[in-house]
């Protein structure tokens, strides 16, 4: 029977010496109109440069390395709507077996085709009326080939809170440390980490109010499942947390924050303007929450997990042209 304490320290940092060869270091950043305009020193962890252009990379790098060779061999099947489909693509092909994804059929066009790219197969689903994960179980159990959770492992949970020891390693004891939250593995790994490494530390996990599952689960004090959210940060259309990852997010973290749809563009729209670097609506909710004063950061050091930079076109005109109005 696993538990929320199977998640450790020492696992992540287990992990992120066996993805090492396979992933990138991504930079920390920082802005001085970002501080001016937030009154902190913020440090933003760039995870849109990791390979497959988001922190996913890392869950499924270690993910497949920690799977028996016999196993491995007979291929990966994943279920996603871009990002984790794109890190399973890349982890597949770095260890030289099939993958297959199940793709929303209202996923972004340039993550289908980033993860057609990669090598993958995709089968696509309708969201609305069908179940993503029974489709991978069955398609694993046709061929023998083992599934890779978006979220819900602790080996991909574990891969997800590399991020974080990468950050801390960077720039020390922080105040505070803002991550995205969608099915909770990137949040469950890095508040791992961080909760250990400084246990006076605040950490939020920043949602976006119409994918509020978490938010609302949180308060609860149970897993709540709501309806399928309409928000841009698609990376958050997820129903409910994990089963596993939100014992450890009731444990390690804070609290969970809210950001308007208005928010997220703003968000995106000052970090191509002001950093020049492209953050999808979901990377960029942490952003979001310091410039819409949501989260406690006066005079504080805060870090922040950009959790990736795969936007269509047309997403981002959307983003630039609502700032814009």
């Amino acid at each position: 029977m696993t538990t929320p304490t199977d998640l450790t320290l020492a696992r992540v940092l287990a992990a992120h010496a066996r993805i090492a060869p396979y992933i990138q270091r991504t930079p920390v950043l920082a802005s001085r109109t970002l501080d001016a305009r937030v009154g902190a020193k913020v440090f933003l962890k760039a995870e849109n440069f990791q390979r497959g252009g988001s922190f996913k990379a890392r869950g499924a790098m270690n993910c497949l390395a920690t799977l028996p060779p016999e196993i491995r061999s007979r291929g990966v099947v994943a279920f996603s709507s871009g990002n984790h489909a794109q890190g399973v693509a890349l982890a597949a092909r770095a260890f030289g077996v099939p993958a297959t994804i199940v793709m929303p059929t209202d996923a972004p066009a340039s993550k289908i085709a980033a993860t057609l790219a990669y090598g993958a197969r995709i089968v696509d689903y309708d969201r609305q009326r069908e179940d993503r994960e029974a489709i991978a179980r069955r398609l694993a159990e046709e061929s023998g080939a083992a599934v890779i959770p978006p979220y819900d492992h602790y080996e991909v949970m574990a891969g997800q809170g590399t991020a974080a020891v990468e950050l801390l390693t960077e720039v020390g004891q922080l105040d505070a440390l803002l991550v995205p939250v969608g099915g909770g593995g990137l949040l469950s790994g890095c508040a791992t980490v961080a909760r250990t490494c400084f246990p006076s530390m605040a950490i939020y996990g920043v949602e976006a109010e119409l994918a509020n599952d978490t938010y609302q689960s949180f308060r609860s004090g149970r897993r709540v499942t709501i309806s399928p959210p309409a928000t841009i940060a698609d990376g958050m259309r997820n129903l409910a947390p994990g089963a596993l990852t939100f014992p450890i997010v009731q444990r390690a973290v804070t609290d969970i924050l809210l950001v308007s749809e208005r928010e997220i563009r703003a968000a995106v729209s000052f970090l191509l303007a002001r950093l020049k670097i492209l953050v999808e609506p979901t990377g960029a909710v942490g952003v979001a929450a310091l410039l819409a004063g949501k989260a406690p950061a006066q005079g504080k050091r805060v870090g922040v997990i950009l959790s990736g930079g795969n936007v269509d076109a047309e997403q981002l005109m959307d983003c630039l042209s609502a700032d814009a109005s």
